[in-house]
């Protein structure tokens, strides 16, 4: 049986879609389509049902991307080894948010490093970037803020992350206990830093504290947390920012937690890998490593 049929059959099988198959293995959609209705004719059975949105696997399908799927991922990873032979090191290659992958996730792999990983970190801010970037092969390893769907991934909640509303202190002075219960009029007293127009960070804390969408423009705009938050400590306005990431900052009084709320809210991390490829050695590791770090977050 050709493989390379086989390897379409898989990848449309996790995908759910020829459509996104194709994407992933840089081939147009009717090549796609064509490589599995010759594969569906050597086998005599149809392997998928079509759907208006997709395709969902016969028995059959399911079946076959069982048996031949680890195979197909073993091959990967002996041509992988092999290229890594070379250089006497097997690589990882990680994706993320900036300010999350660079705090906690890559500290958190440095013992593996020091044991012969080497690693590769892109930073990306976007998930859908994050996760197409996964399917396509670019990481190994994709640490998101959303739980994909479908059967392409894998993914296992990571740890969650507390949002603070945050100041400094000059700012938080001016306002009352009665002020901050009215997110409102927070907003009406002080400027905004956020990573976006939207105001992702600020929505989400208004929505889950106050229960309202916050009606305010962002006075500094700043695609990075970090900056978001040395901006905030410089006295540029309010932020919402990860309690890890302004922890050390809240301890030294550069920012004040102008709130309390009895249920702070949270972000879920996941980490994610394509279905799958948990097989690979270096991969499960750090895998498993990170999952144990995430314990003491």
């Amino acid at each position: 049986m050709d493989l390379t049929l086989l390897r379409t059959f898989v990848t449309v099988h996790r995908a759910g879609s020829f459509t996104r198959a194709a994407a992933l293995l840089g081939l147009s959609q009717p090549a796609v389509t064509s490589q599995i209705r010759t594969l569906e004719r050597q086998l005599g059975r149809p392997l998928f049902l079509r759907r208006a949105r997709g395709v969902t696997p016969t028995t059959i399908g399911d079946e076959l991307a069982h048996r031949a799927a680890p195979h197909l991922d073993a091959l990967v990873e002996i041509a992988g080894a092999g290229l890594e032979e070379q250089s006497g090191v097997r690589t990882l290659h990680v994706a993320g948010p900036p300010e999350f992958t660079s705090a906690r996730v890559l500290p958190a792999l440095t013992p593996l490093v020091t044991q012969g990983l080497a690693v590769r970190a892109s930073f990306l801010g976007d998930v859908r970037e994050t996760l197409d970037g996964l399917a396509a092969g670019h990481h190994d390893l994709a640490v998101a803020t959303a739980r994909p769907r479908g059967g392409l991934f894998a993914a296992t909640p990571l740890c969650d992350e507390e949002h603070v509303l945050v100041a400094a202190p000059r700012w938080a002075s001016r306002l009352s206990p009665e002020v901050l219960r009215e997110g409102a009029v927070v907003l009406e007293q002080l400027p905004v830093v956020e990573v976006h127009e939207s105001l992702p960070f600020v929505s989400r804390y208004w929505t889950a504290v106050f229960e309202s969408k916050p009606a305010a423009a962002a006075t500094v705009i700043a695609p990075d947390l970090r900056a978001v938050r040395d901006s905030a400590a410089s006295g540029a306005g309010l932020a919402v920012l990860p309690r890890y990431l302004c922890e050390e900052d809240l301890a030294r009084g550069r920012l004040v937690a102008l709130l309390d709320p009895p249920v702070p809210p949270l972000r879920t991390y996941f980490l994610v890998v394509r279905t799958g490829t948990l097989a690979l050695p270096h991969l499960a590791r750090a895998h498993e490593w990170l999952l144990r770090a995430a314990g003491d977050w």
